[in-house]
């Protein structure tokens, strides 16, 4: 790899272990992931008795992984679980013990792997003592740059106490955090259309981005990295309402953090998943040009097909930011030296 091409880093994309244990035999009760492989190569996820979704073997064969990428052009993927992996709703011990089985698969797909893969790792958020023990694991044994965690952990907002000493922790290790929806808010008022994933997903992630911000998380932890799954979901295009509600409702908005929300645009990332290019320029302006990372959702339908062409495409960007938008935000926001990739 030409050390003066332009590389292309891709910091939205899931992977799952191919085989991992039954985990009802396992810890003796329901409502986990299992994977049924087919004759046909195609994969059926299955939550407890219910069909989830279909996936093809790219979902956990690192090799048809690569073939994607260098038929579109990506140098790396960051990888991370499939978010209804997530299992918060478990008991944390099992929790704990299936986020080992998760982060240890990913940990060695990125060691065989290194100039093509980097890893987030994920935790027993509803067990903050564990979490806090994984993360360190995941960063100081597994090598990881950080974790990906929910928009929220059951009942919790990102905003709770309970959560806190979490976020202190990744600040004090440098560990990226990567936020992506899961468990959508008011799924049974949404039972047609794919609506969780199309309104659902946005509404959770501006509720993340708020809970932080008005719960004075980041205020507090100035130095945590934190990016945003799908641009922001919601938030960008409704960042003016959510000040002009801070402003005339102190009362209600700045109980916990006086600063006004726009104090913070630029003090987070949001990844590059717009599926638009007025809103991709929008989040450019609105966050700033190092604020921005490429990510596309693979290997999932919903996500762009062509990893950074939407970058590409966008004649209002310079070179110069759509290399910072394709490669180099994404370095810095986890921490790497781009020789390693080289």
């Amino acid at each position: 790899m030409s050390a003066d091409r332009c590389l292309r880093f891709d910091l939205h994309t899931h992977i799952l272990p191919k085989d991992y244990p039954n985990l009802r035999e396992r810890y003796g009760y329901g409502g986990f992931i299992s994977l049924e492989h087919k004759c046909n190569g195609k994969t059926i996820m299955m939550k407890g008795d219910e069909f989830f979704r279909e996936v093809e073997p790219n979902c956990f064969d690192a090799d048809a992984r690569i073939v994607d990428m260098d038929d579109t052009t990506v140098d790396v993927q960051v990888l991370s679980t499939v978010p209804v992996m997530f299992s918060y709703w478990a008991k944390p011990e099992d929790c704990l013990d299936l986020c080992h089985i998760l982060n240890d698969d990913l940990a060695n797909v990125v060691k065989k792997h290194p100039k093509r893969f980097v890893g987030l790792g994920t935790l027993p958020m509803q067990a903050p003592e564990l979490a806090v023990q994984e993360l360190r694991r995941c960063i100081n044994e597994l090598g990881l740059a950080g974790v990906e965690i929910g928009t929220h952990i059951n009942d919790w907002n990102l905003d709770a106490p309970e959560l806190f000493p979490i976020f202190e922790e990744a600040e004090k290790l440098g560990a990226a955090i990567f936020v992506h929806p899961w468990d959508m808010m008011a799924m049974d008022k949404m039972p047609d259309y794919w609506l969780p994933w199309l309104v659902g997903m946005p509404a959770e992630t501006s509720l993340a981005i708020c809970s932080m911000i008005f719960g004075g998380v980041f205020e507090r932890l100035p130095n945590l990295k934190v990016c945003f799954a799908h641009g922001g979901g919601s938030f960008p295009a409704t960042i003016q309402r959510i000040e002009h509600g801070f402003n005339v409702r102190p009362d209600l908005c700045a109980t916990r953090n006086k600063r006004k929300p726009t104090e913070y645009l630029g003090k987070f990332w949001l990844d590059s998943l717009t599926h638009d290019k007025d809103m991709l320029l929008h989040i450019v302006k609105l966050m700033g040009e190092n604020r921005i990372i490429l990510g596309s959702d693979y290997p999932f339908p919903l996500g762009e097909h062509e990893p950074g062409k939407l970058i590409d495409e966008t004649e209002e960007l310079s070179d110069e930011v759509k290399a910072k938008l394709k490669a180099e935000n994404c370095i810095e926001f986890l921490g790497l030296s781009k020789e390693r990739f080289l």
